[in-house]
């Protein structure tokens, strides 16, 4: 006879994380009757969804040294992102974890390994400890970082392991979308289509909205894509994704976007949009004073 799987209770929870339903996620996560491990995922989901908000210091106050490897991990998330200034300690210190036969192989742990690293922009560095995945979050990272790298071939491979796994997760359906947008032609209509799916099945968030605007763009409808930017942005004006996109999409349009580029300078200074703009006035000016 075969044993009923128990309830997942942390479904709704894990799901309004993944597709940027932050605050819903925060509200609904008073869950009764939690086993001890599933009350440590929860609290890091929580935890990691403030963080998304930005509130970094409420996750460095209320995460103390006593608290299990996943929450300590994403503590140092939190104190890397508050200080971009003093990221090195923080990157010492998550080494120092990650060399730690003890607590180096957690899962959480990993992931936060890689999500800073990608940040840093050292892929082979993410790749060390989340390659051997386990955990459909650390797969679509995986599957992030190769699409980073441009190894499209590599983010496939991932992507199969993870419908193998659960074909309907939404971090499957996102990993897919993305991987779409990667490859581009064709599979743009596909992705397209996921978002879609999103947008009918569940609340709109930011993520959703600028997953079909960036679509849109691909297949060159900028009104729609404009649209959906101009409703994601309505729901948080300080979304570095939307402030891109709509700059992107404002170019198309000819309309101006210096407003939402000033924007993103001052919210996301270290954004590739606000660096590449930036390396792009340097060399305009280096050419100006040449001929000068």
């Amino acid at each position: 006879m075969a044993v009923a799987a128990a309830p997942d209770h942390l479904f709704h929870l894990r799901n309004n994380f993944y597709l940027g339903s932050f605050q819903a996620a925060i509200n609904n996560s008073d869950l009764p009757n939690l086993s001890p491990d599933d009350a440590v995922e929860r609290d890091c989901l929580v935890y990691r969804s403030y963080i998304a908000l930005g509130s970094y210091q409420l996750v460095i106050n209320e995460i103390d040294s006593a608290a299990a490897t996943p929450l300590q991990a994403v503590k140092l998330l939190a104190l890397y992102l508050s200080n971009p200034h003093d990221k090195e300690s923080t990157i010492a210190s998550l080494k120092e974890w990650l060399a730690d036969p003890a607590i180096g192989s957690n899962a959480l742990l990993r992931l936060i390994a890689g999500i800073v690293f990608m940040h840093e922009e050292d892929y082979i560095e993410a790749l060390k400890h989340t390659n051997a995945g386990g955990t459909m979050e650390l797969y679509a990272l995986n599957v992030q970082i190769f699409i980073k790298m441009h190894r499209s071939d590599y983010a496939e491979r991932q992507l199969r392991v993870m419908q193998q796994i659960d074909e309907d997760h939404t971090l499957t359906q996102l990993a897919n979308a993305w991987l779409n947008l990667a490859v581009g032609g064709s599979k743009i209509q596909e992705a397209y289509l996921i978002f879609q799916d999103f947008s009918e099945k569940y609340p709109m968030t930011g993520l959703i909205l600028n997953g079909k605007a960036v679509c849109c763009i691909h297949m060159g409808n900028f009104d729609e894509a404009e649209t959906l930017l101009l409703e994601a942005l309505n729901k948080d004006a300080k979304d570095p994704e939307t402030l891109a996109n709509l700059v992107v999409c404002g170019l198309h349009l000819g309309k101006s976007s210096s407003r939402y580029l000033s924007q993103l300078k001052l919210t996301h200074p270290e954004h590739i949009l606000v660096k590449r703009a930036s390396s792009a006035e340097d060399s305009f000016e280096r050419a100006v004073q040449s001929v000068a």
